[in-house]
């Protein structure tokens, strides 16, 4: 990976002179079939660190969403599925309740719906009103338990919420008409989940408004190491290549709802509200090769990826096809630019640096693929 990224300087050569400053770690995954196209993986590191913090932003909600879909077939319910009517409601003057969903076609809530906002266009309040239904203890235990030994999710996105907030979650219900097939109290869960130690980064910190001259700590802010990350995509993508425990309980129908909505563009969801081009292009959220700004993308590239950008930090992690060329692999990678090291005043060097730097690394990844033997050629119909 190093001699890669040293040996295309137009690229790369801004991050490379630094890559420590940049905190720079990339996993790519070779992926190679047999005659039975069964998949075999070579992945190649760079700087990767679970002890080096980054903050994952939206990549959270990838493994919320799936667990969010694992709970709902757990519960087993009759007449219970993912598109069932989901209501939360306000256990405390600081909770929010949600019974409609202006962009649903039902005009109602439902996880089914959340997670495909989720993966269309990385929607905040989506992912909150999941990590409500799941409560904060039992979706870290679930990771745990899978394997996940680096992740911990413990507070909402967007919205400000302290630890003993975040701690609490909603009352949540699934009706039918005017029948309630399951409801769940308010929950409080009664782990820490914070850092032991500080995690002080940057210089400054804006607050209400207020320039603060001191390091931010991340120590209460969610942990997702990158190896945690390309390994939940792999789960994904490839449950029958990892050990049972480490799959998500996810009915054939579920595989295929996820893939579609994670590898599709906004425009193609048949949602009103996501059906403007000028804001939500074709490579909105799409960071690999694209950019996350790319108008178009060929019709035989597609993207299942789960981005996530916040305090200067920029991630992704996808697993990228090309269905004409017979192409695929894993990728993951995240960059921080903060060049003031200040957070909080929305002054990150997103657009020259590390989108550039994500785009470009997409496609030096892509050019290898293109040219690179394979044995077999991969039946990648379960993708199309």
């Amino acid at each position: 990976m190093e001699d890669l990224l040293n040996s295309q300087p137009t690229r790369f050569a801004t991050v490379m002179q630094d890559p420590a400053r940049y905190r720079v770690q990339i996993i790519y995954t070779q992926i190679d079939r047999d005659a039975d196209n069964v998949p075999a993986f070579s992945s190649y590191h760079f700087r990767v660190n679970p002890d080096e913090y980054f903050y994952p932003a939206s990549t959270v909600k990838l493994p919320t969403a799936l667990l969010a879909l694992e709970k709902i077939n757990g519960l087993a319910i009759p007449g219970l599925t993912r598109d069932t009517t989901m209501l939360t409601g306000a256990a405390s003057d600081w909770q929010t309740a949600a019974v409609t969903d202006l962009t649903s076609p039902t005009g109602l809530p439902s996880v089914g719906h959340y997670v495909r906002k989720i993966l269309l266009v990385s929607d905040n309040d989506a992912f909150n009103r999941l990590y409500e239904f799941l409560g904060q203890k039992p979706l870290n235990e679930s990771m745990l338990a899978k394997g996940f030994r680096n992740t911990r999710i413990f507070h909402r996105l967007e919205v400000p919420r302290n630890a003993t907030e975040n701690a609490k979650t909603n009352p949540v219900s699934f009706v039918d008409g005017n029948k309630t097939l399951y409801s769940q109290d308010a929950a409080v869960s009664d782990t820490d989940y914070a850092h032991d130690e500080p995690i002080l980064l940057g210089r400054a910190e804006m607050v209400d408004g207020q320039r603060l001259e001191r390091p931010k700590d991340f120590s209460v802010n969610n942990v997702f190491a990158l190896q945690d990350i390309h390994d939940v995509m792999k789960t994904l993508i490839f449950p029958e290549s990892v050990p049972r425990e480490q799959r998500f309980n996810l009915t054939e129908d579920d595989y295929r709802f996820v893939y579609r909505n994670m590898s599709a563009y906004p425009g193609e969801s048949g949602i009103p509200q996501y059906a403007d081009a000028d804001r939500y292009p074709d490579g909105y959220v799409k960071f690999f090769m694209y950019g996350g700004s790319a108008t178009s993308i060929p019709d035989n590239i597609r993207i299942f990826n789960k981005p996530g950008d916040a305090y200067g930090f920029l991630t992704d992690c996808a697993y990228i096809v090309d269905l004409e060329n017979g192409v695929e692999f894993l990728l993951a990678a995240t960059i921080y630019t903060n060049e003031n090291e200040t957070f909080n005043d929305d002054n990150y060097e997103y657009d020259e640096i590390a989108l550039p730097f994500l785009r470009d690394l997409g496609q030096a990844i892509y050019e290898i693929e293109l040219t690179r033997d394979r044995l077999q050629a991969p039946d990648l119909s379960r993708f199309r």
